[in-house]
């Protein structure tokens, strides 16, 4: 019981740590770069997790995701195939942009 407790907290890393997670060939066309559009607002406030990331990246047509907790840098490099998702203090979706 203990264990489930630290899950919400740690799924962002969780996540973070899955590199070999990918998106179906169908849902991201390969060379795409991420495109942001009003579509991304719809998942603002829904808890993180990795169907949604993959949700994320198939609305973004994004081939990379990046999770970022609350409070934690983003970092400065900007890498244009990639989603950011910049996550709440109950580790949901604040924001989603590109880079």
């Amino acid at each position: 019981m203990r264990k489930l407790l630290f899950l919400p907290a740690a799924l962002p890393f969780l996540c973070a740590a899955s590199p070999h997670m990918r998106v179906g060939l169908d849902q991201v066309p390969p060379g795409s770069k991420c495109v942001e559009s009003a579509s991304l607002n719809s998942f603002i406030g829904q808890p993180a997790s990795m169907q949604l990331g993959a949700q994320m990246m198939a609305a973004a047509r994004a081939p990379k995701l990046r999770w970022v907790a609350a409070g934690s840098p983003a970092g400065k490099d900007v890498e244009p195939k990639r989603l950011t998702v910049q996550l709440d203090g109950q580790s949901r979706v604040a924001s989603a942009r590109c880079g």
